[in-house]
């Protein structure tokens, strides 16, 4: 399974939440910092996947049957080895009075995972391994339908992350008021959107698809960012 977004999605998402922060969860999130001078949420956004294991690995996202979005915990997450109970699990440790050592390893999860579970293919098929062997040629180039979600569309943008998360922030258009934290209502959302009639392409990716798409991908950029702002000010109440 591929990691999500690529380097570019998880730094946009969290560039947003970073604007978002409350005085207190940008005071607790700097103290947790300071453990590695320099860092910030961007550079550690994407930590999960630089340090990924093989259990880890599996933390990343939670597979669905192709005819449900139907989240069954036996059946799709054993052991909770799938990103809902991993972003559930981490925050908790985030919020709790363990070290600040394992805090700082916790907000990197969380800052990373809350990415991941908005990207359509990290709730997918586990008949595809979320899209990861349904090949695709686009942009000219052959690629597989999670990579052109993690990065290819992305990248397509053409623009800095920074500068992408701005435009993000400052498109007021279909403004979104469910703010639900749940990490089982965004695994539903992706899933849902994984599961529409169109969502997989023929083998060529044309201008249709990616015009229909873009606005989707932007939305759930901007989604993370504002729930993960949401989640981090909740847990540093």
């Amino acid at each position: 399974m591929a990691f999500a977004w690529g380097v570019e999605g998880h730094q946009v998402v969290a560039q947003i939440a970073q604007s978002q922060l409350s005085p207190k969860a940008k005071a607790e999130i700097s103290k947790l910092l300071s453990l590695e001078p320099g860092s910030s949420l961007v550079s550690i956004s994407t930590w999960p996947d630089e340090h990924a294991t093989k259990i880890t690995a599996r933390w990343h996202y939670v597979n669905f049957p192709k005819d449900s979005c139907l989240y069954v915990p036996e059946r799709d997450c054993p052991n909770g080895d799938c990103v809902i109970a991993a972003l559930q699990q981490q925050t908790q440790v985030l919020g709790s009075k363990e070290s600040d050592e394992k805090r700082l390893l916790a907000l990197k999860y969380v800052v990373h995972f809350m990415g991941d579970i908005h990207q359509p293919l990290h709730a997918g098929y586990r008949g595809d391994k979320g899209g990861n062997t349904y090949q695709v040629q686009a942009f000219g180039k052959s690629t597989n339908l999670h990579a052109l979600w993690d990065s290819g569309l992305i990248k397509h943008f053409n623009a800095p992350t920074n500068v992408l998360a701005i435009d993000l922030m400052s498109n007021k258009a279909n403004p979104r008021n469910d703010f639900n934290i749940e990490p089982l209502t965004a695994a539903a959302e992706s899933c849902n959107i994984a599961h529409e009639n169109n969502f997989y392409p023929t083998r060529v990716v044309d201008q249709q698809y990616i015009n229909h798409y873009t606005p989707v991908l932007k939305d759930r950029l901007k989604l993370a960012g504002e729930r993960l702002a949401r989640l981090l000010n909740t847990t540093f109440q």
